[in-house]
């Protein structure tokens, strides 16, 4: 008897959140490969296992993430039933595909729009966040605005449509997330977990001649900050302050909303296997 547990789970995107999918599955004990871009912008890094992009491997919590040149070596990772470290492979058109079929793609890349993800990459495949519709471009999509919904199935519909505005946290929504005024590159001066003050600079943004200050909209925790040195562009989002100062901790642990959508994912994943 095949145990599902043994399928092969393919994740692409491995931001906050994704980990968060990625945590439940290997707690689950499904064999999981995750594949990222070549420069990933996430901004809560300390909860993201995006950066063994850059740095090899990372740890987050009590999970551990290792880059891999190919998908040979992300197999004879997970060949393993006790595996230690989740291979992930510098792959964003999933070429992987190509060599292996997984039972499950799951979309975790958030990016609000579909990037390519269809019903013919996996036996089943299950997508997070707005830009996907089930049924048609996979075959459930998992709702991801905070709120009451927050975890839903979809199976024949879309999720809420992306408003723009961030979820409340603290009594903030908009204002808390940063975004770049401009082309250039980031020079972050205060690091995630700092306690900042309003109208304190966080970061600058180097373009051509000019340094632009990046300031803090109030006084908080800087839960994220996007990677040092990271080329941005006009617009991207790169920081995020908690006003709640009393949530240390949660700079460097999985948030509530990640294993919300965790156990989301593990649902519809069973809802299908054993429908």
């Amino acid at each position: 008897m095949s145990l599902i547990k043994n399928e092969l789970v393919i994740v692409r995107g491995a931001g906050d959140l994704a980990t968060g999918v990625v945590y439940s599955l290997y707690k689950a004990h499904f064999k999981v490969i995750i594949l990222e871009t070549q420069h990933p912008s996430a901004i809560r890094r300390k909860v993201a296992l995006s950066e063994a992009v850059y740095d090899g491997k990372t740890k987050i919590e009590d999970i551990e993430a290792v880059l891999v040149k190919n998908y040979e070596e992300a197999l004879n990772i997970i060949a393993n039933k006790d595996y230690k470290e989740i291979p992930i492979l510098i792959d964003p058109n999933c070429e992987i595909l190509n060599h292996i079929k997984p039972t499950f793609l799951i979309d975790a890349i958030i990016a609000k729009k579909n990037l390519g993800t269809n019903k013919s990459m996996a036996k089943y495949t299950i997508a997070l966040g707005p830009g996907f519709t089930a049924g048609k471009d996979c075959d459930i999509v998992i709702e991801t605005m905070r709120g009451h919904n927050l975890g839903r199935m979809y199976l024949e519909s879309e999720a809420i449509p992306n408003t723009g505005i961030p979820g409340n946290i603290g009594g903030k929504e908009a204002e808390r997330v940063i975004h770049a005024s401009s082309d250039g590159i980031i020079e972050n001066i205060k690091n995630i977990g700092d306690f900042v003050r309003e109208k304190e600079v966080i970061a600058y943004i180097n373009n051509d001649n000019k340094k632009i200050e990046v300031i803090a909209p109030f006084e908080g925790l800087l839960r994220g900050i996007i990677r040092d040195g990271f080329k941005v562009r006009n617009g991207l989002k790169i920081a995020d302050i908690d006003p709640r100062k009393s949530e240390y901790n949660n700079c460097f642990t999985i948030s509530d909303k990640a294993r919300n959508l965790g156990g989301a994912v593990l649902t519809a994943m069973m809802y299908l296997y054993n429908r």
